[in-house]
């Protein structure tokens, strides 16, 4: 299986914290999904993070010279 993407992260995060919405949710079921929730912006946030770095090192690469 292949890595999600980060904004498949970020709508997959979307969709929990609209699961989290519903009060009918048990205490169990709302620490779960938050914990997912979590998971996946922790995650979402690495991609953001290694995609930064490389945009420096391209950037960085076009001024040496």
């Amino acid at each position: 299986m292949s890595e999600m993407s980060f904004e498949e992260r970020i709508e997959k995060s979307k969709e929990i914290l609209e699961k989290l919405m519903n009060s009918e949710n048990t205490l169990s079921d709302s620490v779960a999904l938050y914990k997912n929730g979590t998971d996946e912006l922790k995650k979402a946030s690495k991609l953001l993070e290694e995609a930064k770095l490389k945009f420096e090192v391209y950037q960085n690469d076009g001024t040496k010279e």
